[in-house]
């Protein structure tokens, strides 16, 4: 899902996979990718990890601590739970997260996921 300010309303599962391994940080209209995700450790983060991603949780973790390490990049915000999540994502311009059984909503639009 993603803030309102996203004009996108499909992504594919490697645009997916470049913005949360921070390798995409714009939008296309130049606006910022604010990027918020779960603990590595919980259960939707590693199914959405796996299953959409198709990337471990733990080589998403590599990814962004060499980019922090090298100081070329940060990673994304962690959250402690799904509700801060969605509030983080509704109230951030530019922010992309994901849940799980999440329909379109006020302040937040669902994105479609393409091969």
């Amino acid at each position: 899902m993603v803030n309102p300010s996203v004009e996108h309303t499909k992504l594919s599962k490697l645009e997916l996979r470049r913005i949360f391994s921070k390798r995409i940080t714009r939008w296309p209209d130049g606006q910022p990718i604010v990027v918020f995700v779960l603990a590595s450790n919980n259960p939707i983060h590693q199914r959405f990890s796996k299953e959409i991603l198709k990337i471990f949780p733990y080589q998403l973790d590599r990814i962004w601590n060499k980019m922090i390490f090298s100081g070329v990049g940060s990673a994304p915000i962690v959250v402690k739970d799904l509700e801060t999540l969605l509030a983080e994502v509704k109230n951030t311009p530019g922010a992309i997260g994901y849940g799980e059984n999440i329909a379109e909503q006020g302040g937040l639009h669902v994105i479609e996921i393409i091969n």
